[in-house]
């Protein structure tokens, strides 16, 4: 969740990504190593900061209150009433984990959808950050059971391809694309399997950071704790993608620019 400042996000549209770790400091210190980011407090409180890359907010890390709950790295979407994106998610067979919950000028909570996959919901202002944008994550893809099943649940909790002004969402192939003011903000695939012993292929929403060199970054990676997998790409791609698994079991990846 965001440090309250900046703009009014689109509706509908991922307006954070945050991950909820055991430990804030052990996890600050890989990302640091890692990813070279730099953090600073955050307005929600001691047990939030923000990373940031060349002065600019890349992401969250909260730590997650008790023992018990798994690492993750989870996006959030913006929503007009926190309220009414809960009882919309209770009703379509979802699990709403947490919140509504108010934090300083805005409502948050998080969930998981038909499948597994953890995602939040945040009513309020955000940082000025938008998918592919300056140091914002670079893609936010969705690896689900059912595509089309994904796509219909969640556009009937955020609206999407509703109302003016909000996301729209388009076919493409295999998957499915959701733009917001013309640009890519999310893709949905299938092909996720909730029963797999390998947490890689089950449902999840997947955040992917772009870098200057992937393998680099996968290695280092590595030396602070965490693992490193290939993720298949043509042979003519610029660069390779990585599986990253922090040493916490956080998921995300990461190719080179």
């Amino acid at each position: 969740m965001p440090a309250l400042e900046g703009t009014v996000p689109v509706v509908g549209a991922p307006c954070w990504v945050s991950l909820m770790a055991r430990d804030l400091r052990a996890a600050q210190s890989f990302y640091s190593d890692v990813m070279g980011w730099v953090f600073r407090p955050s307005t929600l409180g001691s047990g939030f900061s923000v990373a940031l890359e060349h002065g600019e907010p890349v992401a969250g890390i909260g730590c997650c209150q008790g023992g018990g709950h798994p690492a993750v790295w989870t996006p959030y979407f913006a929503v007009k009433d926190a309220d009414e994106t809960a009882a919309r998610i209770s009703e379509r067979g979802a699990t709403l984990a947490v919140g509504p919950l108010p934090l300083r000028e805005g409502r948050a909570g998080i969930a998981a959808d038909r499948d597994g996959a953890v995602f939040g919901f945040w009513e309020g202002p955000a940082l000025t950050w938008s998918v592919g944008r300056g140091s914002a994550p670079v893609r936010l893809d969705l690896q689900t059971r059912d595509v089309f099943d994904a796509a219909i649940f969640y556009a009937e909790v955020f609206d999407w391809a509703r109302p003016p002004g909000g996301c729209t969402v388009d076919y493409a192939q295999d998957h499915i694309i959701v733009q917001a003011q013309g640009r890519t903000v999310a893709t949905l695939h299938g092909g996720g399997d909730e029963t797999g012993p390998d947490p890689r292929v089950r449902p999840r929403w997947n955040v992917h950071f772009r870098v200057r060199d992937g393998e680099q970054t996968a290695a280092a990676a590595v030396a602070a704790g965490g693992e490193s997998s290939p993720v298949p790409t043509p042979a003519d791609a610029p660069d390779s993608a990585f599986i990253i698994r922090d040493p916490d079991g956080a998921l995300f990846t990461l190719s080179g620019a």
